[in-house]
């Protein structure tokens, strides 16, 4: 067959459906080589969502520590990508649930200066964002995630999400119409 054992020279790579099959099959190496693969994106997403090193690299791991069990019973009717990304987004919502009043209980201790602080206003801001995010109907939050947290362009997101490229920009149009109706109220 002129293939030569333990040489690939032009072999494509493996792809993550054949990773969790052979995880599937007991094969531990494989799910290592996906978290390899998807963490610096995982962790890179949830940086820009927390902008805490710490926090990120928790829920980061979180994540792939609830992929690690989710993986065997993975029914590969999405590409792992969007799998993934669904559980960054339910991660991050646990998250903003989580912090919302813990932040909401440090408002108060806005340093009292001569000139306008805006940062405790602006995390407020920040936080009532995603809390709106969270509430969106799922293909519209999922859509403005990867707009905003992980600044993908429409078409990158057509592709994870399996719609059309108008289909994306539409929804993150109604998205931000949304999220401005419930900032300004």
């Amino acid at each position: 067959s002129g293939r030569v054992t333990g040489v690939q020279t032009c072999a494509l790579p493996i792809s993550d459906h054949e990773l969790i099959r052979e995880f599937q099959d007991g094969n531990k190496a494989s799910f290592d080589e996906l978290v390899k693969r998807h963490l610096p994106n995982t962790y890179g997403f949830f940086i820009k969502f927390t902008a805490d090193e710490v926090e990120a690299e928790d829920l980061a791991q979180d994540v792939f520590i609830k992929m690690f069990k989710a993986l065997k019973k993975f029914r590969f009717e999405s590409e792992f990508k969007t799998y993934l990304f669904r559980a960054n987004i339910n991660m991050s919502n646990t998250y903003l649930r989580r912090n919302k009043w813990r932040n909401m209980l440090h408002l108060d201790q806005a340093p009292e200066q001569g000139y306008m602080d805006t940062s405790y206003e602006d995390e407020w801001r920040k936080k009532e964002l995603w809390d709106g995010v969270a509430k969106l109907p799922s293909r519209q939050r999922m859509v403005v995630t990867m707009r905003i947290a992980q600044e993908m362009p429409y078409k990158e997101i057509s592709d994870i999400m399996g719609i059309s490229e108008n289909s994306a920009k539409v929804n993150y149009h109604h998205a931000v119409t949304a999220l401005k109706e419930k900032l300004q109220d």
